[in-house]
């Protein structure tokens, strides 16, 4: 609805001075999408960077653990792989990081929600607007949820319908693999007994990179397309 028609009288409302209790609410606007899709793209793809030098991190310390076995290193050396260089690079800073990106999506997302909605009205959605913030952060429904809502606003948003929803459904199983992937890692690196230990996790962590860096592509991929669609079509409420 563009600015014309809000301006335009409505019945219960005079043509001059503040509107009365009876008028109807003003029809929501849609949002603008570009500049948090930038936002969001330019922070998850750090994030990403940052799961490629944790992985690499990792590697580090299992060759200075093989070196230090073989004569190669001295306990020193390992001291630092540990705890040291690379492996603080990739602590508090980067973490805040994949905050902020989290946070940057969600915001895209809220957008996009809503401008979906007026594209193709409210019944072109599974779930109800709460559920696209709440469905991240609520356990067990965390598992599907977000796919729903991504994959409702990517059929929703599509000049051309129905479209394929391959791009999101290889999104969500990367993602979805990584998170069961992810505690794994955790508690293997939470304790070395033995070189093999040291190399488990490395290996893991790269796999966890892998899904992750898959999962980080194919979603700026859908935020660019979703955002391409909402901001090139005629985004208007549906009646």
């Amino acid at each position: 609805m563009d600015g014309s028609q809000q301006g335009t009288p409505q019945h219960g409302t005079p043509q001059h001075g503040t509107p009365t209790s009876a008028s109807p609410a003003v029809a929501e606007q849609r949002r603008v999408v570009a500049g948090a899709a930038t936002t969001a793209t330019v922070l998850i793809s750090l994030a990403l960077v940052r799961e490629v030098l944790v992985s690499a991190a990792n590697w580090r310390l299992y060759f200075v653990a093989h070196d230090y076995l073989a004569g190669r290193a001295t306990y020193a050396d390992l001291e630092a792989a540990d705890t040291d260089g690379l492996a603080k690079l990739v602590s508090w800073p980067s973490f805040l990081v994949m905050v902020a990106a989290g946070v940057a999506f969600l915001v895209w997302l809220w957008r996009a929600r809503i401008n979906a909605e007026l594209m193709s009205g409210a019944a072109a959605h599974r779930r109800s607007r709460g559920w696209v913030v709440g469905g991240w952060i609520g356990p067990v429904v965390n598992l599907w949820i977000p796919y729903q809502v991504v994959s409702d606003i990517w059929r929703a948003s599509a000049p051309r319908r129905p479209i394929p929803g391959t791009l999101v459904n290889a999104w969500w199983a990367l993602f979805a693999a990584a998170v069961v992937v992810k505690p794994i890692q955790w508690r293997m690196s939470s304790k070395f007994d033995s070189e093999q230990d040291v190399l488990a996790n490395a290996n893991v962590s790269t796999l966890l990179t892998v899904l992750y860096v898959g999962a980080g592509v194919l979603v700026i991929l859908i935020v660019r397309r979703v955002t391409a669609w909402q901001t090139d079509g005629q985004v208007q409420s549906a009646v």
